[in-house]
Protein backbone atom coordinates (compact mmCIF):
# COMPACT_ATOMS: atom_id res chain seq x y z
CA UNK A 1 0.00 0.00 0.00
CA UNK A 2 1.61 3.40 -1.34
CA UNK A 3 1.12 5.54 1.94
CA UNK A 4 2.52 8.90 0.15
CA UNK A 5 4.88 10.15 3.24
CA UNK A 6 7.79 10.39 0.45
CA UNK A 7 9.16 14.11 1.38
CA UNK A 8 7.13 15.07 4.14
CA UNK A 9 8.83 16.16 7.57
CA UNK A 10 8.08 14.23 10.97
CA UNK A 11 9.13 14.73 14.28
CA UNK A 12 9.52 12.07 16.65
CA UNK A 13 10.31 12.45 20.09
CA UNK A 14 11.71 9.75 21.97
CA UNK A 15 13.44 8.17 19.76
CA UNK A 16 16.68 7.07 20.66
CA UNK A 17 15.03 3.49 21.70
CA UNK A 18 12.07 1.34 21.37
CA UNK A 19 8.98 2.70 19.79
CA UNK A 20 10.35 5.88 19.40
CA UNK A 21 13.29 4.80 17.46
CA UNK A 22 11.28 1.91 15.43
CA UNK A 23 8.99 4.48 14.53
CA UNK A 24 11.46 7.50 13.11
CA UNK A 25 13.10 4.11 11.37
CA UNK A 26 9.54 3.80 9.18
CA UNK A 27 8.77 7.01 8.68
CA UNK A 28 12.55 7.42 6.82
CA UNK A 29 11.41 3.43 5.34
CA UNK A 30 8.31 5.71 3.16
CA UNK A 31 11.16 8.27 2.10
CA UNK A 32 10.09 10.80 5.11
CA UNK A 33 12.23 13.27 6.73
CA UNK A 34 12.72 12.90 10.07
CA UNK A 35 13.60 15.00 13.77
CA UNK A 36 14.62 12.92 16.23
CA UNK A 37 14.95 13.99 19.93
CA UNK A 38 15.56 12.69 23.31
CA UNK A 39 17.76 13.05 26.12
CA UNK A 40 20.77 10.91 25.40
CA UNK A 41 22.74 12.48 23.03
CA UNK A 42 25.37 10.16 21.97
CA UNK A 43 22.65 7.20 21.91
CA UNK A 44 20.75 9.78 19.34
CA UNK A 45 23.34 10.99 17.28
CA UNK A 46 24.21 7.23 16.86
CA UNK A 47 20.57 6.38 15.76
CA UNK A 48 20.17 9.34 13.81
CA UNK A 49 23.47 8.30 11.44
CA UNK A 50 22.42 5.02 11.27
CA UNK A 51 18.80 6.48 9.94
CA UNK A 52 20.62 8.88 7.58
CA UNK A 53 22.82 6.35 5.60
CA UNK A 54 20.38 3.56 5.57
CA UNK A 55 17.73 5.68 3.67
CA UNK A 56 19.51 8.62 2.47
CA UNK A 57 16.43 11.12 4.04
CA UNK A 58 17.39 14.14 6.16
CA UNK A 59 18.08 13.88 9.78
CA UNK A 60 18.30 16.60 12.13
CA UNK A 61 18.50 15.63 15.72
CA UNK A 62 18.81 17.56 18.95
CA UNK A 63 19.01 15.59 22.82
CA UNK A 64 15.72 17.55 24.78
CA UNK A 65 14.21 17.10 27.88
CA UNK A 66 10.45 16.59 27.22
CA UNK A 67 9.75 17.71 30.65
CA UNK A 68 11.19 21.21 30.05
CA UNK A 69 8.52 23.32 27.64
CA UNK A 70 10.76 25.92 26.60
CA UNK A 71 13.03 23.03 25.37
CA UNK A 72 10.48 21.45 23.70
CA UNK A 73 9.58 24.82 21.68
CA UNK A 74 12.93 25.66 20.65
CA UNK A 75 12.91 22.44 19.06
CA UNK A 76 10.14 22.72 17.32
CA UNK A 77 11.51 26.25 16.07
CA UNK A 78 14.62 24.52 15.15
CA UNK A 79 13.30 21.71 12.93
CA UNK A 80 10.90 24.43 11.58
CA UNK A 81 13.92 26.43 10.34
CA UNK A 82 16.06 23.33 8.87
CA UNK A 83 13.41 21.91 6.99
CA UNK A 84 10.89 24.55 6.39
CA UNK A 85 7.53 22.88 7.03
CA UNK A 86 6.16 20.60 10.18
CA UNK A 87 3.88 17.87 8.16
CA UNK A 88 3.86 14.90 11.51
CA UNK A 89 4.73 15.04 15.41
CA UNK A 90 4.61 11.68 17.03
CA UNK A 91 5.01 12.45 21.10
CA UNK A 92 6.34 10.05 22.67
CA UNK A 93 8.22 9.55 25.81
CA UNK A 94 9.36 7.17 28.49
CA UNK A 95 6.76 6.15 30.82
CA UNK A 96 7.02 6.93 34.70
CA UNK A 97 8.62 4.26 37.04
CA UNK A 98 6.43 1.24 38.35
CA UNK A 99 5.68 1.87 42.26
CA UNK A 100 2.50 1.39 43.91
CA UNK A 101 0.81 4.20 45.57
CA UNK A 102 1.87 4.96 48.91
CA UNK A 103 5.44 4.56 47.74
CA UNK A 104 5.04 7.67 45.67
CA UNK A 105 5.32 10.79 46.66
CA UNK A 106 3.97 14.26 45.78
CA UNK A 107 6.62 15.08 42.82
CA UNK A 108 7.28 12.05 41.62
CA UNK A 109 3.12 12.58 40.73
CA UNK A 110 4.43 16.10 39.44
CA UNK A 111 7.25 14.88 37.61
CA UNK A 112 4.55 12.09 36.23
CA UNK A 113 1.92 14.87 34.65
CA UNK A 114 5.21 17.07 32.99
CA UNK A 115 6.59 13.71 31.25
CA UNK A 116 3.46 11.85 30.23
CA UNK A 117 0.77 14.86 29.63
CA UNK A 118 2.44 18.07 29.45
CA UNK A 119 4.65 17.17 27.16
CA UNK A 120 2.54 16.48 24.55
CA UNK A 121 0.77 19.45 24.89
CA UNK A 122 3.80 21.36 24.63
CA UNK A 123 4.75 19.72 21.51
CA UNK A 124 0.92 20.39 20.23
CA UNK A 125 1.14 23.81 20.91
CA UNK A 126 4.74 24.41 19.05
CA UNK A 127 3.63 22.57 15.43
CA UNK A 128 -0.31 22.81 15.26
CA UNK A 129 0.35 26.48 13.97
CA UNK A 130 2.95 25.02 11.32
CA UNK A 131 0.51 22.31 9.93
CA UNK A 132 -2.30 25.19 9.86
CA UNK A 133 -0.60 26.85 7.66
CA UNK A 134 -0.20 24.35 5.04
CA UNK A 135 -3.51 22.87 5.76
CA UNK A 136 -2.52 19.82 6.79
CA UNK A 137 -1.19 17.51 9.63
CA UNK A 138 -1.12 14.35 11.70
CA UNK A 139 -0.31 14.51 15.45
CA UNK A 140 -0.01 11.13 16.75
CA UNK A 141 0.65 10.20 20.62
CA UNK A 142 2.11 7.07 22.25
CA UNK A 143 0.39 6.44 25.22
CA UNK A 144 -0.32 2.99 27.04
CA UNK A 145 -3.03 0.22 27.46
CA UNK A 146 -3.13 1.66 30.83
CA UNK A 147 -5.14 4.29 29.57
CA UNK A 148 -8.11 1.48 28.92
CA UNK A 149 -7.44 -0.67 31.70
CA UNK A 150 -5.12 0.42 34.86
CA UNK A 151 -1.90 -1.98 34.64
CA UNK A 152 -0.28 -3.11 38.46
CA UNK A 153 2.27 -1.07 39.68
CA UNK A 154 1.76 1.65 37.22
CA UNK A 155 -0.86 3.90 38.74
CA UNK A 156 1.24 6.88 38.18
CA UNK A 157 1.03 6.04 33.90
CA UNK A 158 -2.96 4.42 34.59
CA UNK A 159 -3.81 7.82 36.42
CA UNK A 160 -1.93 10.52 34.23
CA UNK A 161 -2.20 9.31 30.27
CA UNK A 162 -5.82 9.02 30.21
CA UNK A 163 -5.43 13.14 30.19
CA UNK A 164 -3.54 12.39 26.81
CA UNK A 165 -7.24 10.87 24.96
CA UNK A 166 -9.45 13.78 26.54
CA UNK A 167 -6.23 16.51 24.87
CA UNK A 168 -6.33 14.03 21.68
CA UNK A 169 -10.11 14.27 21.40
CA UNK A 170 -10.20 17.60 22.12
CA UNK A 171 -7.49 18.77 19.63
CA UNK A 172 -9.17 16.46 16.88
CA UNK A 173 -12.83 18.82 17.52
CA UNK A 174 -11.06 22.03 17.20
CA UNK A 175 -8.45 21.32 14.19
CA UNK A 176 -9.99 19.00 12.36
CA UNK A 177 -11.22 22.12 9.99
CA UNK A 178 -7.84 22.61 9.29
CA UNK A 179 -6.52 19.29 7.98
CA UNK A 180 -5.05 18.15 11.10
CA UNK A 181 -5.78 14.66 12.23
CA UNK A 182 -4.90 14.28 15.74
CA UNK A 183 -4.89 10.12 17.57
CA UNK A 184 -3.34 8.12 19.81
CA UNK A 185 -1.62 4.79 19.95
CA UNK A 186 -2.19 2.75 22.90
CA UNK A 187 0.90 -0.23 23.15
CA UNK A 188 0.16 -3.31 25.11
CA UNK A 189 2.63 -5.21 26.71
CA UNK A 190 5.46 -4.33 24.46
CA UNK A 191 9.29 -5.53 23.36
CA UNK A 192 11.49 -2.03 25.15
CA UNK A 193 13.78 -1.41 27.32
CA UNK A 194 10.79 -0.44 29.56
CA UNK A 195 9.46 -3.41 29.67
CA UNK A 196 13.03 -5.24 31.27
CA UNK A 197 12.68 -3.03 33.71
CA UNK A 198 8.70 -3.22 34.56
CA UNK A 199 9.23 -7.51 34.29
CA UNK A 200 12.24 -7.18 36.54
CA UNK A 201 10.25 -5.18 39.11
CA UNK A 202 7.04 -8.08 38.71
CA UNK A 203 9.72 -11.34 38.19
CA UNK A 204 11.59 -10.46 42.36
CA UNK A 205 7.86 -9.80 43.64
CA UNK A 206 6.72 -13.01 42.04
CA UNK A 207 10.00 -14.74 43.19
CA UNK A 208 10.09 -15.83 39.56
CA UNK A 209 12.65 -14.93 36.52
CA UNK A 210 11.90 -12.24 34.57
CA UNK A 211 12.13 -14.92 31.37
CA UNK A 212 9.38 -16.51 33.53
CA UNK A 213 7.48 -12.81 33.72
CA UNK A 214 7.63 -12.27 30.07
CA UNK A 215 6.29 -16.17 29.59
CA UNK A 216 3.26 -15.26 31.81
CA UNK A 217 2.43 -11.97 30.16
CA UNK A 218 1.98 -13.56 26.72
CA UNK A 219 0.21 -16.56 27.71
CA UNK A 220 -2.12 -13.48 28.85
CA UNK A 221 -2.42 -11.89 25.40
CA UNK A 222 -4.62 -13.83 22.58
CA UNK A 223 -1.90 -13.83 20.27
CA UNK A 224 0.58 -15.30 22.30
CA UNK A 225 3.17 -12.84 22.26
CA UNK A 226 4.71 -9.42 22.90
CA UNK A 227 4.28 -7.02 20.22
CA UNK A 228 7.24 -5.67 18.51
CA UNK A 229 7.95 -1.96 17.98
CA UNK A 230 7.99 -1.83 14.71
CA UNK A 231 4.15 -3.33 14.81
CA UNK A 232 3.58 0.08 16.75
CA UNK A 233 5.49 2.19 14.28
CA UNK A 234 3.47 0.49 10.86
CA UNK A 235 0.05 1.87 13.00
CA UNK A 236 1.53 5.29 13.28
CA UNK A 237 3.11 5.38 9.87
CA UNK A 238 -0.29 4.49 8.47
CA UNK A 239 -2.54 6.70 10.80
CA UNK A 240 -0.11 9.78 9.62
CA UNK A 241 -0.79 8.71 5.91
CA UNK A 242 -3.51 9.73 4.08
CA UNK A 243 -5.36 6.26 4.00
CA UNK A 244 -6.32 7.44 7.81
CA UNK A 245 -7.68 10.53 6.69
CA UNK A 246 -11.11 10.34 8.27
CA UNK A 247 -9.63 8.63 11.90
CA UNK A 248 -9.24 11.12 14.27
CA UNK A 249 -9.92 11.60 17.81
CA UNK A 250 -9.50 8.00 18.16
CA UNK A 251 -7.29 5.74 20.68
CA UNK A 252 -5.83 2.65 18.41
CA UNK A 253 -4.86 -0.07 20.89
CA UNK A 254 -2.21 -2.17 19.77
CA UNK A 255 -2.06 -5.14 22.66
CA UNK A 256 -2.05 -8.07 20.94
CA UNK A 257 -6.50 -8.65 21.77
CA UNK A 258 -5.08 -8.16 26.03
CA UNK A 259 -7.99 -5.54 26.65
CA UNK A 260 -11.14 -7.21 26.62
CA UNK A 261 -13.51 -3.93 27.02
CA UNK A 262 -15.93 -3.69 23.99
Amino acid sequence: MELELKNKFAIVSGSSDGMGRATAEAFAAEGAHVALCARTEKKLNAVAEEIRARHKVQVFAQPVDVTEADAVSKFVSAVAEKFGRIDICVANAGGPPPKNFLSISMDEWRKAVDLSFLSVVAFARGVIPHMQRHRWGRFVTITSSSVRQPIPDLILSSAVRPAVVGLVKSLAIEFGKDGITVNNVAPGYTATERLKELAGVRALAAGISEQQMYEKWAADIPIRRLAKPEEIADTIVWLSSDRAASITGQTIMVDGGAYRGM
